[in-house]
């Protein structure tokens, strides 16, 4: 399967103190910002820099600060790939309000990961 990481999501307690921070501060380039969905994004070289607002409560990613996003070229194809491989999917692939198109998994230990169609 072919694949590289994407993105890295970042979980802040404050979007508007972070996005301030990250855009102002540290100089990264400001794609957007989601209010409703507590998520802002920015590029940085050829990563994508994401933060997400209150992660445990918006997002129900637990006690997890971080996430990791593995961009692949077919979705569907990759998501089939490693359910056969007995991958466990918490979020089968899906449409995004943002317009992404992806789908979440765990590894052996319950850390979770995303998995995006590069577009």
């Amino acid at each position: 399967m072919e694949c590289r990481i994407g993105y890295v999501i970042v979980g802040v307690k404050s979007l508007e103190a972070a996005v301030a921070f990250y855009r102002d501060t540290m100089g990264f380039q400001f794609l957007f910002s989601e209010p409703e969905m507590h998520f802002a994004q920015f590029q940085v070289g050829d990563m994508l820099f994401s933060l997400a607002e209150g992660a445990e409560e918006v997002h129900g990613t637990g006690d997890r600060n971080t996430g990791i996003g593995f961009m692949v070229p077919d979705l569907d194809a990759a998501h089939a790939e490693l359910a056969a491989k007995g991958v466990r999917f918490t979020m089968g692939p899906g449409k995004m309000p943002w317009g992404g198109y992806m789908a979440m998994f765990v590894d052996p230990d319950s850390n979770e990961f995303y998995l995006d169609q590069a577009r």
